[in-house]
């Protein structure tokens, strides 16, 4: 089991360099932050750009994998990320993640001022999306025109440090998304479901966990070795209210097959409200895998 921990977009650098630092002094295998132009009702405060903040993050870290969690069509293009992450995979030295999600609806969704899309229309986007960043990802160049997203001699060069290309972990957790992410994603991550109690959501889990084993069995991929992250702190309990909810949120996944758990940094109040000296429990406990 490895661990991961998002740090929010919300800090100004000077105060953000050293919870990134500490993420790695206490021993997470990797570390996020959202990439979001805002975040519900974080929206009202500070909140920074993905990239800059992970590029930032790279250049006071040394083994930590750092990642977006996810990177949303709803604002990103194709081709402009693809230079973004490979620009971040050379800075890192080779040690970004890069997550994709569908794009929800909300602020990002508006602020550029586009027509709303349906639930079957983002989905639609996302294959689209990923197909295309695959593609631009994996060659030297690319034209293609689509519904949402069109490239004309998109280039890669110099490509990636990792080889064949940055790894990709794909976002879902209803039939389509899923399949999406066993067919193109390196790894696999999901919120689950939405649940007013603890244990419908992990029922939830195990249902997208079934799905994902077959779309993998229909893609002629092995399920060995395949990623699988799981973001605990869409449950209704924070992961990191205690060492001890921690401890069985990760059994518990790792029973139902996750290679990954992903919790988030504490905050004083609202969203993933809790004590950092949690934080230090925690890290004993990564400690002694």
């Amino acid at each position: 089991m490895r661990f991961g921990i998002v740090i929010l977009p919300e800090y100004r650098w000077a105060e953000a360099r050293h919870l990134w630092r500490r993420a790695e002094e206490y021993g997470f295998d990797h570390a996020w932050t959202y990439d979001h132009l805002g975040w519900r009702d974080l929206v009202e405060g500070p909140w920074f750009d993905a990239v800059p903040t992970l590029t930032a993050a790279a250049t006071v870290t040394s083994t930590i994998r750092l990642g977006t969690h996810v990177a949303s069509p709803n604002f990103r293009h194709p081709a402009a990320l693809a230079r973004a992450a490979t620009a971040l995979d050379d800075i890192s030295g080779g040690r970004f993640l890069l997550g994709v999600g569908a794009g929800g609806q909300g602020f990002d969704a508006e602020v550029l001022g586009q027509q709303p899309l349906t639930g079957r229309e983002r989905t639609d986007r996302y294959a689209e999306f990923v197909a295309l960043l695959d593609a631009i990802l994996t060659n030297r160049s690319t034209t293609s025109t689509g519904e949402y997203f069109s490239a004309v001699d998109a280039r890669s060069t110099p490509g990636p440090l990792q080889s064949p290309r940055i790894p990709f972990l794909l976002a879902g957790n209803f039939p389509r998304s899923i399949a999406l992410a066993a067919r193109y994603g390196d790894g696999w991550v999901t919120t689950g479901p939405r649940a007013d109690d603890l244990e419908s959501w992990w029922s939830g889990v195990a249902v997208s966990c079934a799905r994902l084993d077959e779309s993998l069995a229909e893609h002629g991929r092995p399920a060995a070795g395949f990623g699988r992250y799981l973001s605990v702190d869409a449950a209704p309990v924070y992961s990191l209210a205690s060492a001890d909810t921690f401890a069985d949120f990760a059994g518990r996944a790792a029973e139902l097959g996750f290679t990954d758990v992903v919790s988030h940094w504490p905050r004083a109040s609202g969203w993933y409200a809790g004590d950092e000296s949690v934080l230090e429990d925690v890290a004993a406990l990564i400690a002694a895998r």
